[in-house]
């Protein structure tokens, strides 16, 4: 099978060593995203909800320019370092995904990169 790697300079750049995404045949494997601002690299301020929006935000861009939308996604992980958070996480998902929903799973940790509260990374299946 084919590979290819996918990038795009409207989610933010990588911060290590890895893609943003790598296409393997009708999959597509999007690396975690964390709520960097793609114009500047920064973390975004303000609530959680602005950190949830964001990460959808940098997930979305990078799915479009694997050629796909948020129907594609067929697993959606988020980690996050509260999990009195995930209701937040249970709303916004519900304004960027429709019926079906995704497969999903929620994992409470210790810390994220640039201290990121929330971090997410999906697979798409054409």
């Amino acid at each position: 099978m084919t590979r290819s790697i996918i990038q795009t300079a409207e989610a933010p750049a990588a911060i290590g060593t890895y893609s943003q995404a790598v296409r393997v045949g009708n999959t597509v494997y999007v690396s975690g995203q964390i709520p960097l601002d793609p114009a500047t690299g920064a973390l975004v301020s303000g609530d959680i909800d602005a950190e949830i929006r964001r990460v959808f935000d940098n997930l979305l861009a990078i799915t479009r320019a694997a050629g796909g939308n948020f129907a594609d996604v067929a697993k959606l992980t988020v980690f996050l370092t509260d999990l009195t958070h995930f209701p937040r996480v249970n709303e916004i998902m519900a304004t960027y995904f429709a019926k079906p929903y995704p497969a999903r799973a929620a994992v409470g940790v210790a810390a994220l990169p640039r201290g990121a509260r929330v971090e997410m990374e999906c697979i798409l299946s054409f």
